[in-house]
């Protein structure tokens, strides 16, 4: 009894034998890094993932209602792509999709960026209040602003041809066939302006001031300031919120349906897509596997941006 109570404490094992403390303690942070994971993972490949690779798998199969409920589709490759490429309607599609898509968002950066520069040079009391108001267009929902601008763009009893009556211009039919593509153009860049002005101005507030301050010492003016400093520090902003309007402005469905149902040149490809695979607009035959070849075409197209994105990135880093 005596020799054991006067054994030393060193010689009881505290860890397990063969197993360093260091490795131990990785394993323990490398399952807990998998554990804050896996919640993502799993989200990713059930909402984003699995859906995408269903569309594509649905692009390369021939659907109908009947296969679409009870399965056995037949395998017909890039057949449908074909058949889309070659319908007379795709090309003219595509053309609106680029005019609404670029006009779009130039005018919502060149807007927003104005706005941001103004907010962030001005510095008055009224500052903070004025560029909370411009984030309601952001807040409201969709359908709010294209019932509104609907009703604002009524031939008969609209706002807008009610003011260019008075200053003596004929009323413009606003969400006619020939004229939607305008009008859908002029609601999105007044939803897009609030999304510019937010990321904009957040850049703009990264900027060191004593750039300008050295810049005004030496004779630039505001002008100068704003192409040797603005415009070249904001550039990493810059891409990312084209991107991202590029991207959201390409899937834009909400905003053209309700205020045109995407008929006439108001049609892009996602609208074209929606209405296929739901028989409604122009389409009144559900096309299943169209109107995923048309999605899969969107994605394709958004995915190459992202890659010229990450390419000019990197590029910018080398440098």
């Amino acid at each position: 009894m005596s020799t054991l109570a006067a054994a030393p404490a060193a010689a009881w094992p505290t860890e397990a034998p063969g197993i360093p403390v260091a490795r131990r303690r990785r394993r323990t942070s490398t399952w807990a890094g998998i554990a804050f994971a896996a919640p993502l993972v799993i989200y990713l490949v059930l909402f984003y993932a699995y859906p995408l690779a269903q569309n594509v798998w649905m692009s390369l199969h021939h659907f109908d209602r009947n296969t679409f409920v009870n399965g056995g589709a037949p395998f017909v490759g890039f057949d449908i792509y074909r058949e889309v490429f070659a319908q007379p309607r795709f090309w003219p599609v595509v053309r609106q999709t680029a005019t609404f898509t670029i006009v779009s968002i130039t005018v919502q950066y060149v807007v927003g960026l104005a706005l941001a520069t103004f907010f962030h040079r001005g510095g008055f009391r009224l500052s903070s209040t004025l560029r909370a108001l411009f984030l309601v267009p952001w807040l409201l929902p969709v359908i709010v602003s294209g019932t509104t601008w609907q009703w604002m763009m009524n031939p008969d009893n609209g706002v807008l041809n009610a003011f260019l009556g008075v200053v003596g211009v004929e009323p413009v039919w606003w969400l006619s066939a020939d004229s939607s593509l305008m009008s859908v153009i002029i609601a999105n860049i007044w939803l897009g302006i609030p999304f510019n002005l937010v990321i904009l101005y957040s850049g703009l507030q990264n900027i060191p001031g004593d750039l300008y301050e050295a810049a005004a010492l030496d004779g630039a003016s505001a002008w100068q300031q704003f192409w040797r400093i603005t415009v070249p520090l904001l550039r990493p902003v810059t891409l990312v919120t084209l991107l991202l309007g590029l991207v959201y402005t390409l899937k834009v469905v909400d905003i053209i349906w309700i205020m045109t149902s995407g008929t006439g040149t108001s049609q892009t490809l996602a609208t074209w897509s929606y209405g296929m695979a739901f028989g409604k607009g122009s389409s009144s035959v559900i096309r299943y596997s169209e109107a995923s070849a048309v999605g899969t075409i969107l994605l394709v197209v958004a995915l190459a941006f992202g890659l010229i994105y990450i390419a000019i990135q990197r590029r910018q880093e080398e440098d």
